[in-house]
């Protein structure tokens, strides 16, 4: 299992889905668990982007099937960048 970092942008759609329903974020949550990619921690945050979630995944494909399904719908735009926990990197880079 690896983490990512996922940046996510609300479209104008999901900014309106949000303000009807605010718990949708959890529901999406468990939608990604049911595609493999669990939310270990997730932010709300003013700025470019409206949410970080670092998330954990099987591989890369699990996140890219993830961008594709949530990316279709027209609510959000996201950024994902697979990371290293800094003990890894450190393992890693000697």
């Amino acid at each position: 299992m690896g983490y990512y970092v996922i940046l996510s942008k609300l479209t104008d759609e999901g900014r309106k889905t949000l303000k009807k329903k605010p718990g949708r974020v959890m529901e999406v949550n468990k939608e990604l668990e049911e595609m493999g990619v669990k939310v270990k921690e997730q932010f709300a945050v003013m700025g470019e982007f409206d949410f970080v979630n670092i998330v954990e995944a099987p591989d890369n494909e699990a996140i890219l099937k993830m961008s594709v399904e949530l990316g279709s719908r027209g609510t959000v735009q996201l950024l994902s960048m697979p990371a290293l926990k800094i003990e890894e990197f450190i393992k890693q880079s000697t």
